[in-house]
């Protein structure tokens, strides 16, 4: 799995950092932080300063306003910055003016609790985090050759510039830690907070929600007027075909015309049925999870090791989910990846149901692929989730989702 952060590449496997970009990024991530804090406490302290000591007149007003409002080119510099060590963007928590024009963008960020609080990070930036950049980079890089050059004017010195080989050798390890914690800071203080994020995300994700819910009412009510309707009328219509098969003459065209014919319905009623099954599958809503996925692994073309244990029923909306995140990544099994076995494990951890399948096919599974990823990511988001897919080329592949049960 990809990396995401400086944080998870050391956490994930601290072997491969040497031979990764990750040192390189968090060392320029740092030395940047160096210059750029340098630089952004020289100006702002002469700003404070001009604006104080022009403040008898109106000047002095517009320089302690631009010192006020200094945070947003600096943290927005700061979220393009991050991306060295963090490859998640760090959302922009400024809201749309109210209006056109200079004033109204001005009263929209002096009224925004984010203006304040990226000049309060730009204030701890300024004065605190770039020398904890500068003290790191140079316990880091300058202190080793500092004591690996003892021995030059001492040869007795030669424990202490085995001393700094070892912090050279260490240095990759202490400036990504770094970086990740600094930025893991920063991320902290600048991402937007929930309630600047307003009901937007809220209302979106509850939309998605009952869309979903609608949807899966849909497919319900299909299921049943299927059931209930056309597939009676035909099992009727089959009868009634019997009983004229019956008192037709045994060789007549007659008779092999309603034994053809019934025959076709009896088709159409298979058909209808496994139809019926994949709108809203029966075991689902009379038996639960378990049994619906064993009875979707006995029709599935490849073994399925089906081993689920739940202590009970859970909400309709999070069983629904399960089950076509397995029907799709079974389905994706077989059309797809040439795989020639698969598994579907599930358990119940307090409040969470955690739902694997996996399959020993040729891997390379990816949203781009048009394998339908895209869309069961939709599904378990909905359900307020997370899917995760490991698929490297060459297999295998594996699909885990977290679904809460609250």
């Amino acid at each position: 799995m990809r990396q995401r952060t400086a944080w998870q590449a050391l956490g994930q496997n601290p072997l491969k950092v040497l031979g990764s970009s990750w040192p390189w990024r968090s060392f320029a991530y740092l030395l940047s932080g160096v210059v750029f804090g340098a630089v952004a406490i020289t100006v702002l302290v002469t700003a404070l300063a001009a604006g104080v000591v022009l403040l008898v007149v109106v000047v002095g007003a517009v320089v302690l306003l631009g010192v006020a409002l200094s945070g947003i080119p600096v943290t927005r510099f700061e979220r393009w910055r991050l991306r060295l060590v963090d490859r998640d963007p760090v959302q922009d928590p400024h809201r749309s003016p109210d209006g056109a024009g200079f004033r109204a963008w001005l009263r929209t960020r002096l009224a925004e609790p984010a203006t304040w609080r990226e000049l309060g990070f730009t204030a701890v930036s300024a004065t605190a985090l770039w020398w904890m950049d500068f003290l790191v980079l140079g316990f880091a890089l300058v202190v080793p050759v500092l004591l690996m050059r003892s021995p030059v004017d001492d040869p007795s010195a030669w424990p202490v510039a085995v001393l700094g080989l070892c912090l050279l050798v260490a240095a990759p390890y202490t400036v990504t830690a770094w970086a990740g914690a600094r930025a893991a800071v920063t991320r902290l203080m600048l991402a937007p907070r929930d309630s600047e994020l307003g009901r937007e995300l809220t209302d979106v994700r509850a939309s998605r929600a009952r869309l979903v819910d609608a949807f899966d009412a849909e497919r319900r009510r299909i299921e049943r007027d299927l059931h209930d309707g056309a597939q009676q009328r035909l099992v009727s219509l089959n009868v009634l075909l019997g009983l004229a098969r019956h008192e037709a003459a045994p060789d007549s065209p007659q008779a092999t015309q309603l034994a053809d014919a019934q025959q076709q319905v009896t088709l159409a009623v298979d058909e209808l049925r496994e139809l019926s099954r994949g709108v809203h599958p029966k075991a689902l809503t009379d038996h639960g999870l378990a049994a619906a996925i064993e009875n979707l692994a006995a029709r599935s073309a490849l073994p399925v090791n089906v081993d689920i244990s739940l202590p009970d029923r859970m909400p309709v909306s999070v069983e629904t989910t399960a089950y076509y995140v397995s029907a799709e990544a079974l389905t994706n099994a077989v059309k797809h990846s040439g795989a020639t076995r698969a598994e579907v494990h599930a358990r119940l951890h307090t409040d969470l149901l955690t739902l694997s399948i996996s399959d020993d096919g040729a891997g390379g599974a990816s949203p781009e692929a048009g394998t339908g990823l895209v869309g069961l990511a939709d599904r378990v988001a909905a359900a307020d989730g997370r899917l995760r897919v490991s698929s490297p080329p060459g297999g295998p592949t594996l699909l885990h989702v977290e679904l809460p049960c609250r």
